[in-house]
């Protein structure tokens, strides 16, 4: 980006249920940001631990930081995050921003991680959605580690263009979850551009999908979620059987095709629309042909670019 150009405004929304184990890490990281937020506004989702308590500490001290507290629940229900971030955006819509963020409540980052994105933006307006790649323990990296590719924006940490935003009309609420991999594929579907980028990175302190359960109730989580997004039974098959035989997931494969298939046969109504579902369709079987051919031509393949820009 050209150094004389001004970055563009943003605002973040943070849904945060019971996560006092990792939501210092996630304000330390934002208050260190050298492009600060307009306004970040912390959803406290009926939070049964401290959450609420770590937050307020900030408040005083940071006034462009907001605490919204939300009726408390028990349960952790992806369409109550849904509900909480637009609770919070609700708290922002009327800013002068140019993009609107979701951040996770128990990732950490770089302290150049929004002004690099900020940067991606101004360089490409076409640019809809964007995010970067995420680690965990284990040395699991999203870029290496799994075939979704660069145009998937993780939902962990996402940023929208706020045009982009209003042109899918923001997340749509699942109880199953996927809401925002729904924005992603609706976003490119409408002729946005959606990209991960492999400079900068984020780390997800919390095992993806296992808050509040072990790691084979979520895979049999992410089955259900393949089913309610409309993925190709063919591409599941696939699926199911890297995971099976890539180890440690032998049992995280089974759990992953028992998922899909018990969201298949109960018939499940999905949340997204014939067209989405035909377009997520036609991408996962351009990626399935490459994976192929290069498995038949003893050609390694980058998973990243599996889905070329």
């Amino acid at each position: 980006m050209n150094q004389h150009t001004a970055l563009p405004s943003y605002a973040v929304v943070t849904p945060a249920h019971n996560e006092e184990a990792f939501i210092e890490k996630t304000i330390e990281s934002m208050i260190r940001q050298t492009h600060l937020p307009l306004k970040w506004v912390i959803v406290d989702d009926g939070s049964t631990d401290s959450t609420p308590q770590i937050v307020g500490r900030y408040l005083a001290q940071h006034p462009w930081i907001e605490m919204v507290h939300m009726p408390q629940r028990t349960d952790r229900s992806f369409a109550g995050k849904a509900g909480a971030f637009h609770a919070g955006y609700e708290r922002v819509k009327g800013l002068p921003f140019d993009i609107i963020g979701n951040v996770d409540a128990d990732i950490s980052f770089d302290k150049e991680h929004f002004e690099f994105l900020a940067s991606r933006f101004a360089d490409d307006p076409a640019l809809g959605v964007a995010g970067t790649v995420f680690k965990e323990d284990g040395g699991y990296s999203s870029d290496k580690d799994s075939f979704e590719g660069q145009k998937h924006v993780s939902g962990q940490c996402q940023l929208f263009r706020r045009r982009c935003w209003e042109d899918i009309g923001g997340y749509v609420a699942h109880r199953a979850g996927g809401l925002d991999d729904i924005a992603v594929m609706t976003a490119r579907m409408k002729g946005w551009k959606t990209s991960s980028f492999r400079e900068r990175w984020f780390f997800h302190h919390r095992r993806l999908g296992t808050a509040e359960r072990n790691i084979l109730s979520a895979l049999f989580s992410y089955g259900e979620r393949d089913y309610y997004l409309g993925g190709h039974p063919v591409w599941e098959f696939f699926r199911v059987a890297y995971r099976t035989f890539k180890s440690p997931y032998i049992l995280g494969g089974l759990s992953l095709g028992m998922g899909y298939c018990w969201a298949c046969v109960r018939r499940t109504p999905r949340p997204v629309s014939p067209e989405l579902m035909a377009f997520y369709r036609k991408e996962q079987m351009s990626k399935l042909k490459l994976i192929l051919k290069s498995v038949v031509t003893f050609k390694p393949i980058d998973s990243w670019k599996v889905l070329p820009q």
